[in-house]
């Protein structure tokens, strides 16, 4: 079955959901990136610091403490599966679409990739592989960005490419 361009074929109907779609999870994705900004400050030290804790540090402004092992179990399980499932569904609008294929390939496989790196790096920094913070960020940046791209080439394609 060709699915390769399917979505300029489909219905006012379903093309209207998907953009409505697009745009709710755009703003769940875009809210979860202002925590993010806001508890870490995007920067390593935060996130090291978010997840270690900060109790050695007598001159910080927010003390901040180790996570459990329930809550980062509860986050790290939390996050895999909605984020896989979100990007899941990318994927299959993704797929539908005209653009380059070895670029959309990119754009459906790498978010999974990106999860896998981004929450078991949390918890290999929760049980003391600091270095892997970097690993942390730089997956969760390219995620960010796969999902940047991945949603506007959908919106771009339901609303501009008339192929």
């Amino acid at each position: 079955m060709q699915v390769h361009g399917l979505i300029h074929q489909f219905p006012k109907e379903i093309k209207l959901v998907i953009i409505v779609f697009i745009v709710v999870l755009s703003i769940g994705f875009y809210g979860g990136l202002s925590f993010v900004n806001n508890t870490t400050s995007m920067s390593s030290t935060g996130v090291e610091t978010h997840y270690l804790g900060n109790e050695a540090d007598e001159d910080a402004e927010i003390m901040k403490f180790k996570k459990s092992e329930r809550e980062i179990l509860t986050i790290v399980h939390n996050h895999i599966l909605s984020l896989s499932v979100i990007f899941f569904l990318l994927a299959l609008i993704l797929a539908t679409t005209s653009i380059n294929k070895k670029l959309k390939y990119f754009l459906m496989l790498e978010p999974f990739l990106s999860i896998l790196l981004t929450f078991g790096g949390i918890y290999l920094l929760w049980n003391g592989v600091v270095w892997f913070k970097y690993i942390v960020i730089f997956s969760g940046s390219l995620m960010t960005v796969t999902f940047v791209i991945s949603t506007l080439s959908i919106l771009y394609q339901l609303l501009f490419s008339k192929k």
